[in-house]
């Protein structure tokens, strides 16, 4: 079996030692080594290949993607995994002159990186974001860079996507994190991904993930991934 991921710590990341890790990857192992999977891999891929991938059977299950309409439409989602807001990366010396999907709206001429497909591109178009201000990239790490070059003013992703990137990379000196209001964008819930045929792999996973979240070790695994008690009870 394989399971697909993206590089976006904390959620999926490689750590000095060359192993996969991450929150959303060692709840899925926990998850599978319940259900006595023990034959399975974890496979880098770009965001825009996750869903295409399931549909191919490149792999099985993904993990974790915000679980939007078109692409409920497309793939399998399991119950929530985690709920959260939107953020902006940023250079710290524009950071008083940032608020938000709306201040760049307003601006105009300001850049916005975004991953291609992510859904963070849909919500700064229905806030006024104007299709030339939008430069689009493949991988985070690229998207962050052209925010620290200069090439875009902000990058949106999830805040805690943002916070785990910028306590990874010491090269990221002067780059901070602004917070979308809720008013723009209320948290939003990601989940594992299936092909639309694994409707049984994505039962037993469920029936794993409704015992597991919400308890004990549940948070301590949250919690050795920077989250607090306010994210688990998002998605309780």
């Amino acid at each position: 079996m394989k399971v697909a991921y993206l590089i976006e710590p904390p959620f999926n990341y490689v750590d000095e030692a060359g192993d996969v890790t991450g929150y959303d990857v060692e709840l899925a192992r926990y998850v599978l080594g319940e259900l006595g999977i023990d034959d399975f891999e974890f496979v880098e891929t770009e965001f825009a290949q996750l869903l295409p991938g399931l549909g191919r059977n490149d792999w099985q299950m993904t993990t974790g993607l915000f679980a939007s309409p078109d692409r409920q439409r497309v793939a399998l989602f399991s119950r929530p995994i985690w709920a959260l807001p939107d953020g902006l990366l940023v250079r710290t010396a524009d950071a008083d002159s940032i608020a938000g999907y709306r201040s760049l709206a307003i601006a105009g001429h300001l850049k916005l990186a975004v991953i291609r497909d992510q859904v963070q591109h849909v919500t700064a178009l229905e806030l006024g974001v104007t299709p030339g201000q939008f430069r689009v990239f493949e991988a985070y790490a690229d998207a962050a860079q052209a925010v620290q070059d200069g090439t875009v003013s902000a990058f949106a992703s999830v805040v805690r996507a943002h916070q785990g990137f910028l306590q990874a990379n010491d090269a990221a000196g002067g780059l901070t994190v602004v917070d979308v209001p809720l008013r723009e964008r209320a948290p939003a819930f990601g989940c594992f991904a299936f092909a639309r045929g694994a409707a049984d792999l994505r039962g037993r996973v469920d029936h794993i993930l409704n015992k597991f979240i919400g308890g004990f070790e549940h948070r301590r695994l949250m919690k050795s991934f920077g989250f607090g008690d306010t994210d688990v009870d998002r998605i309780l």
